[in-house]
């Protein structure tokens, strides 16, 4: 192709993807791998290590098929959060399969630390509510079945990760995790990016066999085994999916909110510091990292559980596509009092009720297929509603809301969400924002973009304004609080 190109490789939960981009920002080629994973028991879900490996070598493979190998400076690293796994640290064998960020097999580790007290100082540290997606618990678990007593934990010869940190020790050198993501890890104090001996005594997990947290812009080892990209291009940004995609939008400055809609929800938007105390965060809402540069800069969040997954689920039940029911929910102006509330394994942020269940309410004889369907697609943007209004309650001002994923190419989505929210919602034009904000930051540090050409890139897409008032919105609002106290008994 004959010009510098950044590679960005998105390891995800269901597929690697990767992009080439080049100095404009413009994408010159693409790459996919499919990706499964297995749920032996209800709540677990995990994947094997080997394959996700496999898969981005595959994706790399299949976006340099037409040629740019040579071209690439700069490769760039997404991934998936909180998903665990344990290796050994000499021959790089993976000893446990990878608990995905969504299994849920820790609930009785977490029960037990939380009937020791122990909740209330893991969130003031760690910035997170104790809670099974986290990786701390998952570390605990496999643990207590390969190295019960810790001998080879404390010894240094196995090695704890997060997706990010497996990737890299496929490229050799130190065992490193960037900054964002050993943040999710639940062993981190957030306000100073670095492990709590408190928060590594209650989980019993051994220092020495985690990672050292390194910026987002490394140190990391140079890549190898990515054929046909040459061994040794350098590795400039590696980011968390969710962090990455508020960087793609262009989320440089506190008040500039997005919300990624797949199948749970993504609520992230960085934190003025000077304007709010971390510590009046109001409690439902996460405490993370958003990427460490010159230094390091924090962000709130809200981990929604199920937002395309709702509807992916109301489609099957009532026996028609994901298409269908978006034509369904267009035919109606509101659902009017009839409400799905997702909990099918729990409500996620503000609420963390791993006791919530699943609920239809409101129906009544005259109730059809079409309101169902558009009950599920306003479960959405009530859930973001609620993440957004306990960050309110916190002090913290917000300006816009910028979205991505799947669900929000629905217009009707995406008006009702603005409504709900009292926000302009902002549409990209661009599917792939998890790869593009690696790809941008990968390029910053490789020399390709400057934070002035980032910040005025033209990121295109679609608006959308709140046309109700307050006090039209109000009465939806609380008639959805009433139907999530009913969900949580």
């Amino acid at each position: 192709m004959g010009k510098p190109l950044v590679l960005a490789i998105d390891q995800g939960t269901s597929s690697t993807k990767c992009l080439l981009v080049d100095a404009q920002s413009t994408v010159v080629a693409r790459g996919q791998a499919p990706l499964g994973q297995a749920t032996p028991h209800p709540g677990w879900v995990e994947q094997d290590a080997g394959e996700i490996w496999a898969s981005v070598q595959a994706a790399v493979a299949d976006a340099l098929k037409d040629g740019g190998a040579g071209d690439v400076v700069s490769i760039g690293i997404s991934t998936q959060r909180e998903s665990c796994v344990i290796w050994d640290r000499q021959t790089g064998e993976a000893l446990t399969p990878v608990l995905s960020w969504q299994d849920q097999r820790t609930e009785g580790i977490c029960a037990d630390i939380r009937a020791a007290g122990h909740a209330g100082l893991i969130r003031s540290l760690s910035g997170l509510p104790l809670d099974p997606m986290f990786s701390a618990a998952k570390a605990k678990w496999l643990l207590d079945r390969i190295d019960p007593d810790r001998r080879r934990a404390r010894a240094g010869e196995l090695a704890i990760g997060t997706i990010d940190s497996f990737l890299l020790s496929r490229f050799g050198g130190p065992h490193v995790v960037e900054a964002g993501n050993a943040s999710r890890m639940q062993l981190v104090d957030v306000a100073r990016a670095a492990y709590d001996d408190r928060l590594l005594e209650i989980f019993n997990v051994p220092r020495a066999a985690l990672p050292d947290i390194v910026p987002s812009t490394g140190p990391f080892p140079g890549a190898r085994g990515l054929a046909p990209l040459p061994d040794g291009v350098p590795v400039g940004a590696v980011m968390a999916d969710s962090h990455s995609a508020l960087f793609a939008h262009g989320g440089f400055t506190p008040g500039s909110v997005k919300a990624t809609q797949g199948t749970g929800s993504s609520v992230m938007g960085l934190i003025d510091a000077a304007a709010t105390s971390p510590a009046d965060l109001d409690t439902g809402v996460c405490l993370t990292l958003a990427w460490w540069i010159d230094k390091p800069v924090l962000a709130f969040e809200g981990n929604i559980r199920s937002a395309g997954s709702t509807l992916l689920w109301v489609a099957d039940l009532l026996g028609i596509s994901a298409g269908e029911l978006a034509r369904l929910a267009e035919s109606v102006e509101d659902a009017g009092n009839v409400h799905v509330v997702p909990g099918f394994n729990g409500l996620g942020a503000p609420w963390w009720d791993a006791n919530a269940v699943g609920l239809l309410s409101g129906v009544t004889l005259g109730t059809s297929r079409n309101v169902v369907a558009r009950a599920a697609l306003e479960s959405i943007a009530h859930q973001i509603a609620d993440v957004l209004d306990a960050v309110r309650a916190s002090g913290v001002a917000l300006d816009c809301l910028h979205v991505d994923g799947g669900p929000t190419r629905n217009n009707q989505l995406m008006q009702f969400e603005a409504d709900m929210t009292g926000l302009t919602v902002k549409r990209t034009d661009t599917a792939e924002l998890s790869a593009l904000g690696v790809a941008h930051l990968a390029g910053l540090s490789a020399g390709l973009f400057t934070w002035d050409g980032l910040r005025s890139l033209d990121r295109g897409g679609s608006s959308f304004t709140p046309k109700l008032a307050d006090t039209d919105r109000q009465p939806r609002r609380a008639a959805w609080a009433h139907a999530l106290r009913r969900a949580r008994l």
